[in-house]
């Protein structure tokens, strides 16, 4: 029985997925056939409407609270042993495996993890900047760019407080001496941006760094693994820990990647649990995927030397900031947040609105998802 996936459109998205159901179906044990969208596409279309149609979804923690909402998704406890759930707990990096949890259950397999770290480009800046001082200097020379486009902006806003002490979150959202600092520094980077960066998603923003001189520094960007290799014609792209606010301070950082969740449209059989178990075991998490253009959920791979070897030490330079990576809310209306609060910012960071202002407009939209939550509940 072919099971029938959705991943999203980026080689580190499909690559390894694909790669592995050939292989399968070259065992004879034909498994997943996969579909891809663009990254974008998981926003813009409720969970609901891509379950009536797959039976597997990769897709990013913040979408939990939707798809429980909308009880699109099997929870792994009723697939897999409670052993299996604990050795993923126990092997993956950072908060991979707790952001897909809700109430004690988990709704999806944490296949693929990034966070916002430090993208440069070495050959033209030497060592990367540590903090954020550093970097507001540096961007007063060269041109540096902000990840700001879409849902970026409220995840590089959420960073910055995490570096400056303070995890958002409850019904106080954020201080606002945090938000004010958060908000400035935001407003300072985007004033001396290069021309049309704003409207970069990460993976616009690393292909501008490696085909051009136009970046030389991202302090926060989803991490690629596939542009810090070198390649023909090509800049590589060097990756270190997202900068601190102050020295010895966190690496405030967004946890991001993804997942795979089970529809309750799918009849899981054996064969694909075996094959959903074979993504997140050892030998693929640290082989397979990797040498795949995938991006592991493991520590052991993320630690690896022949892994850091082949990837130009990528995982070791960010391991820090992916270990202590905040996990966003997974509330259903947080996804809708998400978008309005980005635009909110974007009002301000580009068009000079006051920050006053925004910070209730921020706190209005907050609310207004909590409340969401709130109605589904009652």
């Amino acid at each position: 029985m072919i099971h029938h996936g959705l991943t999203w459109d980026h080689p580190r998205g499909y690559a390894a997925l694909a790669a592995a159901a050939e292989l399968a179906a070259a065992e004879g044990r034909a498994v997943v056939g996969w579909s891809k969208q663009p990254l974008e596409g998981f926003e813009s279309h409720p969970i609901a409407e891509l379950a009536a149609r797959f039976d597997l979804i990769v897709l990013d923690h913040p979408h939990i609270g939707e798809a429980i909402a909308a009880n699109c998704l099997v929870p792994l406890e009723s697939l897999f042993t409670s052993e299996d759930l604990a050795g993923w707990r126990e092997r993956t990096v950072g908060s991979a495996m707790a952001s897909y949890a809700w109430e004690d259950r988990h709704y999806a397999l944490p296949l693929d993890v990034a966070t916002q770290v430090m993208a440069y480009r070495p050959d033209l800046i030497g060592d990367a900047p540590g903090t954020y001082d550093d970097v507001i200097r540096l961007a007063e020379r060269a041109p540096v760019a902000a990840s700001v486009s879409g849902p970026h902006a409220i995840c590089s806003f959420f960073s910055i407080c995490v570096s400056l002490g303070e995890e958002p979150g409850g019904d106080g959202w954020v201080s606002d001496a945090t938000a004010t600092e958060a908000l400035s520094l935001l407003a300072r980077l985007a004033k001396t941006a290069p021309a049309g960066t704003a409207t970069m998603n990460p993976i616009r923003l690393l292909e501008t760094m490696a085909t051009s001189d136009d970046i030389v520094l991202v302090p926060l960007v989803y991490g690629y693994v596939n542009y810090a290799r070198p390649a023909v014609g090509r800049h590589r792209v060097a990756f270190g820990e997202a900068p601190v606010a102050r020295r010895g301070g966190r690496h405030g950082s967004v946890l991001g990647g993804t997942g795979i969740g089970v529809t309750r449209r799918a009849k899981p059989d054996t064969a694909l649990l075996d094959h959903l178990r074979w993504l997140m075991s050892p030998e693929a998490q640290e082989g397979f995927i990797p040498d795949h253009e995938g991006q592991p959920s493991a520590r052991a791979a993320w630690r690896s030397e022949r892994v850091n070897r082949e990837a130009f030490g990528f995982y070791r330079a960010t391991l820090r900031t992916v270990e202590n990576a905040w996990v966003r809310p997974r509330h259903n209306g947080y996804v809708v947040f998400q978008t309005e609060g980005s635009a909110i910012l974007r009002d301000t960071i580009l068009g000079g609105a006051p920050p006053g202002e925004t910070i209730a407009r921020l706190r209005g939209a907050w609310a207004r998802s909590l409340a969401k939550t709130m109605e589904v509940q009652s």
